[in-house]
């Protein structure tokens, strides 16, 4: 099975948007797809413990239990290190699973084969 790629640039201010990469991502990882989330500009801010928490929506499953099951599927982040960096958050505080690189690191984890995107 291929791997799958989920580049997210949007944080909590858009809570939906957030709640749908992580289905996305969830979705990929429990069906057997190596996954990595590739987090950029406001995103970056959910590599951090404490982050990612409450509900987007009515009806909609809690970020923190998304997280726990991505984790749990084998799914890794890759933090963008230069939108990481120029906000000045704590790179020793990174959420499990998570590792400042950019996007050479990335394209290294694709390899030649082919692999499923998605942007959100």
């Amino acid at each position: 099975m291929g791997k799958a790629v989920i580049s997210l640039s949007t944080g909590l201010e858009d809570a939906e948007k957030v709640t749908v990469a992580f289905l996305v991502a969830v979705g990929a990882a429990e069906t057997g797809r190596e996954t990595l989330f590739f987090l950029t500009k406001e995103a970056v801010r959910l590599a951090l413990p404490g982050v990612a928490t409450g509900t987007a929506c009515d009806g909609c499953p809690p970020l923190t239990e998304l997280m726990k099951r991505f984790e749990a599927a084998g799914g890794s982040y890759y933090v963008c290190p230069v939108c990481f960096n120029a906000k000045q958050l704590p790179a020793g505080e990174l959420i499990s699973g998570a590792e400042l690189n950019g996007t050479v690191p990335m394209w290294n984890w694709i390899g030649d084969d082919p692999a499923v995107t998605f942007s959100y």
